[in-house]
């Protein structure tokens, strides 16, 4: 069923047009759709080495054009950052065979995501992922500022989003407790000015092989931000143990680890009641996720 009640309908039929007409250089190469739990995205295989992603919800034509060229450029400076693989652009789309939006061309990463393959038990990993981060955190702002809507501005601004999310998870989870544990995140004051930050470190968005780190995804959102956002990763991807080895190898404080935990809450929270039905992977990496968050001492 479609995550989305606007939800556009994207077949391998309408890529192979899309990029027939388009790039012509590429017509014939194979178009085979990937099975994601991705919730932005239809995302398909083109040939052996491009992956095609094309914008699930309508949307203003030239809004989308902006956000695909800013998502382009971020991509492409963390790909120059980061010591991990992490895809590269590689073109963009326009509008046509029935499809209403622009869209994006990047190069494919091989490997198998965390939601196949769980690496939350791996210290090696968890140190993979401290790596990644501190890598980014070094990265030069400019001046950049955090000025979206989403994760990794003011945790209070959520406040709205928040009770909407324990009103229609009443039944799915225990929400006076949940209510209660926002509560005391919710003021935590911040630790730092922005940093750069990947910004959705879901088991969706990262690659793993032999219980390492194998590469990132999805870094179009790559940017300034809380410096406690990407901590997400450390409830989302890690239990326990290499959660600690996570945590000192970044030197985490108490109030920007607790931020950290108030950024996973806030993003799991959002995800079980949305998701229950029309996207389970999604669904049950955030039920795991407010497990992980509601562990004494997590």
């Amino acid at each position: 069923m479609p995550m989305h009640d606007d939800q556009i309908d994207v077949t391998a039929e309408t890529v192979a047009v899309l990029v027939g007409e388009q790039f012509p250089r590429w017509a014939g190469l194979e178009v085979r759709p990937l099975r994601s739990s991705g919730t932005v995205n239809a995302v398909f295989r083109l040939g052996d080495g491009l992956a095609v992603r094309l914008p699930l919800r309508p949307a203003d034509p030239a809004a989308v054009r902006s956000d695909l060229e800013r998502e382009a450029r971020a991509s492409a400076e963390l790909a120059r950052l980061s010591p991990f693989p992490a895809p590269e652009p590689v073109a963009l789309g326009e509008p046509g065979a029935g499809y209403p939006l622009p869209w994006s061309v990047q190069t494919w990463l091989p490997g198998t995501v965390a939601s196949d393959t769980d690496p939350g038990g791996s210290e090696a990993f968890a140190q993979d992922l401290a790596a990644f981060i501190a890598v980014l955190r070094t990265a030069d702002t400019g001046g950049r500022r955090f000025e979206g809507e989403g994760r990794g501005g003011v945790l209070t601004d959520h406040d709205a989003w928040m009770d909407k999310c324990f009103r229609h998870s009443e039944g799915l989870l225990d929400v006076d407790r949940l209510r209660g544990v926002w509560n005391g995140l919710r003021t935590l004051p911040r630790a730092g000015a922005d940093v750069m930050s990947h910004g959705d470190l879901i088991p969706g968005n990262v690659l793993v092989g032999g219980g390492r780190l194998g590469g990132v995804l999805d870094t179009g959102g790559f940017g300034p931000a809380d410096p406690a956002l990407d901590l997400v990763g450390a409830w989302h991807l890690l239990q326990r143990g290499p959660r600690d080895v996570l945590r000192t190898a970044l030197g985490c404080g108490d109030v920007e680890w607790e931020r950290g935990r108030a950024w996973a809450f806030q993003q799991a929270m959002g995800a079980v009641w949305y998701y229950a039905e029309s996207n389970p992977v999604m669904a049950r990496m955030a039920r795991l996720t407010l497990t992980r968050v509601l562990e004494p001492g997590s």
